[in-house]
């Protein structure tokens, strides 16, 4: 069963590459969205030990109902995609703690780049170099990761120890068929459109409620020499985003589920997707987003650089953005930018279609544990490191305190909207609150072969390669082929 789970992951990652190596171009924003596919891999590896006399006298985790951990020597192997700050500074402090309290476990924390995170994992497991711990965001991958025998089912585990209390939605979108997989680390992740508030002032522009009035401010926009939305899509899951919010408004989360599971008339090419296609090769016709779109990667900030030099108005964008943003320039970002809600849809809100579904994550990311001994039977001692690491001090009050610090909100109860000051961060927070259902992405919801298929549907969709129709039945073979395949 694991041989055949393996073949099935390692089958997408190959065609992936094969693109790859035929001159295909992306990459993305390095903060908590999902992977993208690369050309080139970059990665920062961090190994850093704590010697034994520089060990605090008291351990953070001391009184707390947890596993003993090993006195011996142990090493770790941790993957994840903080590449920049502040992620970056926050998640090496976390092993830092961890090994000042632990000396004699050396964590190596390998920062993989996030554009090609997913085919170097599944690359990674198929030739037995899965790391011990490392990070993902849930959904469809993880379900494959567990099938294929590298995520270790922590229900038991989590049921006996001490951990943080996570929101629902969180352990909802770290677990499959009833087994929690992975400790949820990164926050909540919202999607909305932050804009120029000076450029909106100027041409008179008022915040759109409406997908029309959010047409009339694009019009308004072009007509003054702006690009309305910045957009860098060599990434593809950056498109999806539209894709999945003109969905979103006009069907509810009732069409997506339908065509995930392919039952009852379920389709990539219902309704709602044919809509949201042609609205956006309709936008892409009407130069709503950069020349060479496809060609623009969020790895480099080529959409961000966009909104810098003032060439762009707005950028539907995943939450990370403000503290990259503040972080860039804090000065400018106060000044300038602000932040709204994707628009709703008029005519099927009025047909009875909740408009208060928005997209993003419970988690933001999650840890799952691949710690086996050369047998095949689990290695408890460090299944147990692991274990404490993730939810000791990947959640504990300093990281926590760092995460609010740049905007983001821990996926645990007592966090909120008043936990932060950042005023573009508190409309994103009431947003996800108020969501009637958060949607997961569809990059990281979707069965790993059908993301690969989804995303290339984006360069697709964008570049006004293939017609709607044809997309949504690229889409639908992709998921029917996974379907047959579980």
């Amino acid at each position: 069963m694991k041989n055949k789970f393996l073949a099935v992951l390692f089958a997408s990652v190959l065609a992936v590459t094969t693109l790859a190596g035929c001159g295909s171009s992306s990459a993305p924003a390095s903060g908590t969205s999902d992977s993208k596919s690369s050309e080139t891999k970059t990665e920062t590896t961090t190994e850093t030990t704590t010697d034994s006399a520089s060990a605090s006298t008291g351990k953070q985790t001391d009184g707390k109902n947890l596993p003993t951990l090993t006195t011996e020597p142990l090493e770790i192997l941790l993957w994840d995609i903080a590449t920049d700050d502040p992620g970056k500074s926050t998640q090496e402090a976390a092993v830092q703690r961890f090994m000042a309290d632990y000396p004699n476990i050396k964590v190596t924390q390998v920062h993989q780049q996030n554009d090609n995170y997913k085919q170097q994992l599944v690359v990674a497991m198929s030739s037995g170099q899965c790391p011990d711990m490392y990070m993902h965001w849930g959904g469809g991958p993880m379900a494959e990761y567990y099938k294929s025998g590298h995520a270790i089912d922590i229900t038991d585990m989590y049921a006996k120890y001490d951990h943080p209390e996570f929101i629902d939605a969180a352990i909802a979108q770290s677990s499959y068929d009833g087994k929690l997989l992975a400790i949820p680390f990164g926050g909540l992740s919202g999607c909305d459109i932050y804009y120029n508030k000076t450029i909106f002032a100027e041409q008179g522009i008022e915040v759109p409620e409406t997908i029309d009035e959010l047409e009339a401010a694009c019009e308004k926009l072009k007509a003054a020499g702006y690009i309305p939305f910045s957009l860098a899509n060599a990434s593809k899951w950056t498109g999806s985003m539209y894709y999945m919010y003109l969905v979103a408004r006009h069907s509810g989360n009732a069409e997506f589920d339908a065509a995930y599971t392919q039952e009852n008339g379920g389709s990539f090419n219902s309704p709602a997707f044919i809509y949201a296609a042609e609205k956006i090769q309709d936008w892409v016709r009407k130069g709503y987003f950069p020349d060479g779109v496809n060609s623009l990667t969020a790895d480099d900030n080529q959409d961000r650089a966009l909104m810098y030099d003032g060439s762009a108005a707005m950028m539907l964008h995943g939450s990370w953005q403000s503290s990259g943003m503040k972080n860039d320039n804090e000065e400018w970002y106060t000044e300038n930018i602000g932040v709204f809600r994707f628009p709703e849809d008029t005519e099927a809100k009025a047909a009875g279609v909740p408009q208060n579904v928005e997209i993003g994550t419970a988690i933001g990311n999650g840890f799952s544990f691949n710690c086996f001994k050369e047998d095949g039977s689990i290695d408890q001692e460090k299944l147990d490191a692991c274990y404490v690491l993730a939810t000791q001090y990947y959640n504990d009050d300093t990281y926590n305190q760092m995460q609010v610090a740049v905007g983001a909100i821990p996926s645990i109860k007592g966090y909120g909207a008043d936990t932060v000051d950042d005023p573009n961060d508190k409309i994103v927070a009431n947003v996800f609150f108020s969501a009637s259902n958060v949607q997961l992405w569809y990059d990281q919801y979707l069965p790993a072969s059908v993301t690969e298929v989804h995303k290339n549907c984006m360069t697709e969709l964008f570049g006004l390669e293939k017609t709607p129709e044809e997309i949504g039945a690229e889409e639908d073979a992709a998921m029917q082929k996974a379907i047959a395949e579980q």
